[in-house]
């Protein structure tokens, strides 16, 4: 009895809190989970078949074709009558039977052509090309759980700072009916107490819906059931330091980059499309029919006769002249690889510049914690440094206020300053595309 008690316990916690995550499972979850990664795998499995498909281009090709016709009218053949011994005339005469039926299999197979082997190239290139889309979808989802998870978990430590507040508050205002009893402070300053504490549960309300809110888009971004409690393992203190452990990377490892020049191979595949009809191409048939002639539907008999017919040969095309079209296609191939050069270009300053800019806002960011650190430290002092003098009845009730709400602006800019900081992180990690691990 007392153990089906403890699992009900246990049961009943798990629903309360909801699964628990770290940061880097609330990841994995995501990457399993999350639909842009689904259809990015998805992509690269197409993108595989693709391969098999154009390979199968250059393989035999099997085919067989069975027709039957009727002639309502037999075709009029029209020959010279020096045939028959009546030169210039023309003689008339239906040549045919009623019913013709045949059968037969054809084999085809490609021997030479320049685009199927620039094809077969490019597609498996193609399946890599796609590979770095996964990367690309993981890296966003990864981006948007970090940020989520470091937001939600923010807003937790805020709601706790702001609920410390509010009992601070309503202790406050017990003591001081107390001394209002006493005659010691005036209703005025009774008054301007109890407007504090409103005002503390009003941030209390304002900091569990923040909380609930920042919960949610963690659990939109991992593709966690909305319905679903969940709950938050890591130590925020401890992430923050963890995050800021490894601040070296590359811009050489950029997804986009990458990409970029991925593109470009790829339009370097299609100039040697291009250029490829240029070249003859070479194929191999061979065919193997039967035909059967008859005036009566007699198909199916014993005695119907079978003509059978067997073919071999090749087909060589060489273009010769196309009016300038395979010249500008060519050229504006070669316009494409210029243009995929020159964002390569481009892309390559942009993020040497952006890289500059991060580390610099960075270190701004992380500067700005520690004085926002100091700065909440010394007004939460001051704070409780009142809050004695006025439950001794010597703090005047409105210096109370003020010096609460210096505190509540003073949380709200370490709040900021954290998040300024590891969302920079988060941005360099996205520059040296760090936040995929291996």
């Amino acid at each position: 009895m007392r153990k089906l008690t403890f699992a009900l316990v246990l049961f009943a916690s798990a629903n309360l809190y909801g699964q628990e995550f770290s940061l880097f499972q609330a990841q994995e979850y995501a990457l399993k989970n999350r639909e842009t990664i689904e259809n990015a795998r998805l992509d690269l499995e197409s993108a595989e078949k693709q391969v098999i498909e154009t390979r199968a281009m250059g393989l035999p090709q099997i085919s067989s074709e069975m027709n039957f016709q009727n002639f309502l009218n037999i075709p009029v053949q029209v020959v010279d009558g020096a045939f028959i011994g009546q030169p210039g005339t023309l003689v008339s005469f239906r040549a045919g039977t009623d019913y013709n039926v045949n059968a037969g299999v054809t084999l085809n197979q490609l021997i030479f052509d320049g685009s199927y082997i620039v094809g077969l190239q490019v597609s498996r290139f193609y399946t890599e090309f796609v590979a770095s889309s996964i990367d690309k979808s993981k890296q966003d989802v990864l981006a948007d759980v970090t940020k989520s998870y470091e937001m939600a978990m923010i807003s937790e430590q805020n709601k706790e700072f702001v609920d410390t507040l509010v009992n601070l508050s309503e202790d406050l205002l017990s003591k001081q009916k107390e001394l209002y009893d006493l005659g010691l402070i005036t209703q005025e300053q009774l008054d301007q107490t109890e407007y504090s504490l409103l005002q503390a549960k009003a941030n209390k309300l304002a900091a569990k819906v923040a909380y609930e809110n920042a919960l949610t888009m963690l659990k939109m971004t991992m593709a966690y059931p909305i319905e679903e409690p969940i709950s938050l393992s890591e130590d925020l203190n401890a992430l923050m330091g963890e995050q800021m452990k490894d601040l070296s990377g590359s811009i050489e490892n950029n997804i986009q980059l990458d990409l970029l020049r991925k593109q470009k191979e790829l339009s370097i595949y299609d100039l040697k499309n291009t250029k490829m009809a240029y070249l003859p191409r070479l194929a191999g048939f061979a065919n193997h029919q039967y035909n059967a002639f008859s005036n009566e539907f007699s198909f199916f008999d014993s005695d119907q006769e079978y003509f059978s017919q067997t073919v071999w040969g090749l087909r060589l095309s060489i273009p010769i002249f196309s009016s300038g079209e395979r010249w500008a296609k060519t050229q504006k191939a070669q316009i494409a690889v210029k243009q995929n050069e020159l964002s390569i270009q481009e892309l390559e300053r942009g993020l040497q510049a952006q890289e500059i800019q991060i580390k610099n806002n960075l270190k701004q960011a992380r500067s700005n914690l520690t004085l926002k650190e100091k700065n909440i430290e010394l007004a939460r002092k001051i704070y409780n440094n009142s809050l004695t003098k006025a439950q001794l009845g010597r703090e005047n009730s409105i210096l109370v206020t003020q010096k609460y709400n210096q505190l509540i602006a003073a949380q709200t800019e370490y709040v900021n300053a954290m998040m300024d900081v590891l969302n920079t992180k988060v941005q360099l990690d996205e520059l040296y595309n760090k936040l995929i691990r291996e």
